[in-house]
């Protein structure tokens, strides 16, 4: 089990550790909000670990699941899935709807980072 405040990679953001693990992150966190019975979010899920690996040492990235995490799904009005955020300093900077190419992603990285 990962120590809270330690995941960079495949983590699993909730309700109780958004705060922590993306709101006070020292680096951009990559959020995919998702639900296991989206076929888009399955889709878009292998193109979302690659970038992890890709981007280890400069993004957090993560996943939500809308359905077990309501108070944050609905804090940041996500109302499709899937729908990938980028995060700096505490705040939303992109947010990306549906499934992209992962040079799509990429990009949105970048101009993040």
């Amino acid at each position: 089990m990962i120590g809270i405040n330690s995941c960079l990679t495949n983590c699993t953001f909730t309700d109780q550790n958004f705060e922590s693990e993306v709101f006070k992150a020292e680096m951009p966190v990559l959020v995919d909000f998702w639900a296991p019975w989206c076929g888009p979010c399955r889709i878009l899920s292998p193109i979302v670990e690659e970038l992890a690996e890709e981007y280890k040492e400069k993004v957090k990235v993560g996943k939500l699941n809308v359905d077990d995490n309501p108070k944050i799904a609905s804090q940041f009005g996500i109302m499709s899935i899937p729908t990938i955020m980028i995060f700096k300093e505490g705040k939303p900077i992109k947010t990306i709807i549906g499934v992209q190419s992962k040079d799509y992603f990429r990009q949105m990285i970048e101009s993040a980072i």
